[in-house]
């Protein structure tokens, strides 16, 4: 069994913002392989369901994001998950271009809140992640502020591609391909064809 588990905010009123980003991918899943993710459970909302063959669980933490770790490691723990190679965690990456997405099998929280969060709880770093890129914060602007803040027209385009690219590469991380999944889209992509 594997935990994948988008990392967000609750609340209607951080829906569509670049920090819950992680929050999509799991609704893109669900809406596509037709699990309903309405469970409450260790302070999440949760869904039992079949993707590529494998019985997975998605997770939508409602502890906001910089408490994640306190809704994921209970869930690993009652649900006996291997973090190394059970456990997929999706967040948003400031430092990607919007909607490129980059695969990692463990490393560090790369200062995002929610990931050392979750580095804290479960006493490791060795767990497979999809970061998808929001693009990265103008100097002018205040971190927190950025990352709630709302997508522009022409990111919301790149950012339904790397929903869509977030949610293939999950499917080939659950196949066993993980590597091939890096191989595929850590690579940087051109913007405006430059």
């Amino acid at each position: 069994m594997f935990i994948i588990a988008g990392l967000g905010n609750p609340k209607k009123e951080y829906d569509n913002t670049r920090h819950n980003i992680g929050f999509e991918v799991i609704d893109a899943l669900a809406d596509k392989y037709n699990i309903s993710v309405l469970d409450i459970k260790n302070k999440a909302m949760t869904g039992k369901g079949i993707i590529e063959g494998q019985k997975v669980i998605l997770v939508k933490p409602l502890t906001y994001m910089n408490l994640s770790g306190e809704s994921i490691r209970p869930l690993a723990d009652y649900y006996k998950i291997d973090y190394e190679t059970e456990l997929i965690i999706i967040s948003d990456d400031i430092n990607l271009p919007p909607g490129q997405i980059r695969i990692r099998k463990k490393g560090s929280a790369g200062g995002h809140n929610g990931l050392k969060n979750i580095i804290r709880n479960l006493g490791s770093s060795d767990f497979q992640r999809i970061r998808v890129g929001v693009g990265e914060k103008p100097k002018e602007y205040d971190l927190a502020d950025y990352v709630l803040g709302h997508f522009t027209k022409e990111e919301k385009f790149l950012m339904k591609e790397g929903v869509e690219k977030a949610v293939k590469a999950a499917e080939m991380m659950l196949k066993g391909d993980t590597d091939q999944a890096m191989n595929e889209f850590n690579r940087k992509v051109a913007i405006d064809g430059n």
